[in-house]
């Protein structure tokens, strides 16, 4: 199943009628900023798909503060915007709290969690550790030396989830690789932090590393900035990366976000609501990339070993252990 019939299911697009007035869009972009060439800008790229598509406009901010979380939902909803899409598993209680006070209007949230979701509330979610397995993989193929790294944002369980999928995957292909992981920070600011990103990808490599793998939003360019410097391999996140070094990222753990957006910004006021949506390798939600820019990197060996892999992730004859299940890792010790 595609990801748009998985997705949409029948809802259909904005259509205007000749004269009718529609309620604009609003999209808020989480800190780090809407082009950390990761998360925030997946989501920039899909909205402006639908932008250049359709012809429509849509509102936005970026997030500056904690404080302007709710601010922004409630300005946004009182100016009458709708859908209005939310970034970040932290925006996930303020729509909590919000969505309830105006309940003509339809919230999304991407990557956040509430137990009991409103009616005019839809959350979106991704299997990451699927994603992440396969790139994991791909890293123990490409590494020389056995060891390879991991540098994940902000210390949330979101993230120990893109690397125990990972860990795993590079496990699967090498038992005795060693995988060494680091967190940026506990607070916001470690999505945007791309001189700690170089600093810990620097004490990776004195440790062995030859591919880090990046799930850290805007400090993820540090970490890909001083792979490259340093003459190793990098893996990329969200978006394709690739491109950043040609011929030093590995690949990159593509993570929809950008589908999601356009396909909500799609929907419109017809969007379905009132529960969650999870997108996996079976629903085209995650993967990984291969271009111009790596494909030199991935022999037919390594894409013929991935590709059996999603394969049977998909089939359900291998599971992948997921971080959110236990708050631990069988092959990675956070």
């Amino acid at each position: 199943m595609t990801l748009m019939k998985k997705f949409l299911g029948a809802a259909a697009g904005i259509a205007l009628a000749a004269g009718a007035a529609a309620a604009e869009p609003a999209l808020i972009f989480d800190l780090g900023g809407k082009f950390d060439k990761s998360f925030n800008e997946a989501a920039f790229n899909g909205a402006e798909r639908w932008a250049e598509e359709t012809g429509g406009k849509y509102l936005e901010i970026v997030l500056q503060s904690e404080a302007q979380r709710e601010q922004a939902l409630r300005r946004f909803a009182e100016a009458g915007a709708n859908p209005v899409i939310t970034m970040g598993f932290a925006m996930a209680t303020p729509v909590e709290q919000v969505a309830p006070d105006y309940p003509e209007t339809k919230f999304v949230n991407i990557d956040g969690f509430i137990p009991e979701i409103p009616a005019n509330v839809q959350m979106i979610s991704f299997q990451e550790h699927q994603g992440s397995y396969l790139v994991g993989m791909l890293a123990a193929m490409a590494s020389e030396s056995g060891t390879v790294g991991f540098v994940g944002g902000m210390d949330i369980p979101l993230i120990r989830h893109f690397g125990c999928g990972y860990a795993q995957g590079v496990k699967a292909v090498n038992p005795d690789a060693t995988v060494i992981a680091n967190m940026t920070g506990t607070t916001p600011a470690a999505w945007n932090d791309p001189v700690k990103g170089s600093e810990l990808t620097k004490a990776q490599i004195a440790q062995g590393a030859d591919v880090v793998y990046a799930a850290a939003g805007g400090t993820g360019v540090g970490v890909l900035q001083t792979a490259a410097d340093e003459d190793i391999l990098s893996i990329g996140v969200d978006s394709n990366q690739n491109h950043l070094h040609s011929g030093k990222v590995l690949t990159s753990m593509l993570k929809r976000v950008d589908v999601a957006v356009y396909e909500a910004l799609k929907s419109g006021e017809d969007l379905e609501t009132g529960g969650a949506v999870v997108l996996g390798l079976a629903e085209e939600g995650v993967g990984y990339s291969v271009d111009e820019h790596n494909e030199a990197l991935i022999s037919a060996e390594m894409k013929e070993a991935v590709e059996a892999a999603r394969t049977a992730i998909i089939n359900g004859e291998l599971e992948v252990a997921s971080y959110y299940a236990t708050d631990s890792c069988p092959a990675l010790d956070f």
